[in-house]
């Protein structure tokens, strides 16, 4: 049954409003003014709220603006002199107003709305988390050997429940890839919940995971279902898992083992039928030998890891990327038929993206954005005039043996890739400016994985 609040100093008015509401079938209070009302709303649950706009301690604009954080629909009652009063409560967001003398058959056409408005307010705070494989699907674009053995090995587990953990730097699709699981997963047509852990204050991310129940706390006037709770069914992605606070570290440990969750200030224990995937940047091993990530949860979440390479690490898809995205923006902006000039590709294949996929995206769009014909000259394609420091662009993580061998690594990857793509990837041309042996210079490419065009 719905609960109504009406807040009315006017007794007979206010006898009138209940006895008609609850002949129709509502469970009403009443209050006599604000104070009585926000005591009220402290200690029980209500669905509407019904507001006098003259009330002796407050008005009702005043009184809106104090429970507006709650959700509750708010509709006023209002005199013809204060119609003024209650158009401007409408603009700061109350649900409606009905002038006095009421109209009981109009007022219950209100609640009704604004019960239904209720009803799809709920359903909006799952669905606009949930990605709609309708609309729009996850596409992983590239034809590298490293994305494509972590594509297949996506492929492998998205049938499973098993934990799956994405590693990568920052702009390299880990929510992509994430996605990407969930869409192949028995789990797709149920929701895809995502928080991040670093974009959330430490203080509001324990409620945003696990949601509270009234009274919980100072203002807590309706139950919250947390992020983990909307999950139910399908897929929750915990970005960023690395900044997550030692404190809820522990927390989600025990979520993970139990598959229960209890809301902030309540006792009841909640089964999830959930999937759990996670994704970092951070060098979760260095972390835990650091005592900034818990042991146990590293092992509980690491058990099927995929590694996402850099676009540095495969140069190979950067004009095959840049290509996609022309196609995409071009098509939004109305400037279809765009391509790439032979040195803006170049230039393209020479820098180093430290920002990854989404810096290349940045990239592309602002050139497709200001370039003045059909060609995207070198002059579009905008990057830093100074280069970023080896620690913006490099994974200095690790011991100086393992930082070494990777920049080595680098390098030479960076290095043989010029080399053939100078020389139009002839490869003994190649070997012959690397000052290498043939063999050497096939060894390196079947070590490096790079990939020679046809």
């Amino acid at each position: 049954m719905e609960k109504i609040l009406v807040v009315e100093d006017n007794k007979s008015m206010q006898e009138m409003l209940a006895n008609i509401l609850t002949e129709k079938g509502y469970s009403v209070k009443t209050a006599d003014d604000v104070s009585s009302g926000l005591l009220l709303l402290k200690k029980e649950s209500f669905h509407v709220i019904l507001s006098d706009l003259q009330l002796p301690d407050k008005d009702g604009l005043a009184f809106f603006r104090d429970v507006k954080t709650t959700g509750i629909p708010f509709i006023i009652l209002t005199a013809h002199g204060s119609i003024e009063l209650a158009v401007e409560a409408i603009k700061e967001g109350a649900f409606d107003f009905v002038s006095k003398p009421v109209d009981p058959n109009y007022l219950f056409l209100m609640i009704e709305k604004a019960l239904e408005s209720t009803r799809i307010l709920r359903e909006n705070i799952i669905f606009k988390e949930i990605y709609t494989l309708e609309t729009e699907k996850p596409i992983i674009v590239g034809k590298s050997k490293t994305l494509s053995a972590e594509a297949e090995k996506l492929k492998q587990v998205a049938g499973t429940d098993t934990p799956v953990l994405i590693l990568g730097e920052s702009g390299t699709g880990k929510e992509l890839f994430a996605r990407a699981l969930h869409n192949l997963s028995p789990r797709c047509h149920k929701p895809f919940i995502t928080i991040n852990s670093a974009s959330i204050p430490e203080n509001l991310l324990e409620n945003e995971l696990f949601g509270h129940e009234k009274g919980s706390f100072t203002d807590a006037y309706l139950r919250q279902i947390g992020k983990l709770e909307l999950a139910q069914g399908g897929t929750f992605f915990l970005d960023e898992i690395g900044d997550l606070p030692l404190n809820l570290q522990g927390k989600i440990l025990r979520v993970i083992e139990d598959k229960t969750i209890t809301r902030i200030g309540g006792s009841q224990v909640i089964d999830l039928d959930i999937r759990f995937v996670f994704a970092t940047n951070v060098d979760l091993q260095k972390a835990v030998n650091d005592g900034k990530f818990r042991k146990d949860l590293y092992f509980r979440i690491n058990v099927f890891p995929l590694n996402l390479p850099s676009l540095r690490d495969r140069r190979e898809d950067i004009n095959l990327l840049a290509e996609y995205f022309i196609k995409k923006l071009a098509g939004e902006m109305n400037k279809k038929g765009i391509t790439l000039t032979e040195k803006a590709r170049a230039k393209l294949l020479k820098y180093q993206w430290p920002g990854n996929i989404r810096e290349l995206l940045n990239t592309i769009e602002r050139a497709v954005i200001i370039c003045k014909s059909l060609e995207i000259a070198e002059h579009d394609i905008i990057l830093p005039e100074k280069p970023f420091d080896l620690a913006d662009t490099f994974n200095l993580n690790g011991s100086l043996w393992q930082v070494t061998k990777r920049a080595v690594q680098m390098i030479e990857k960076t290095k043989i890739t010029t080399a053939l793509d100078d020389t139009g990837y002839n490869k003994s041309r190649a070997a012959e400016d690397l000052e290498i042996s043939y063999k050497s210079l096939l060894n390196k490419i079947k070590e490096y994985g790079i990939e020679i065009p046809d």
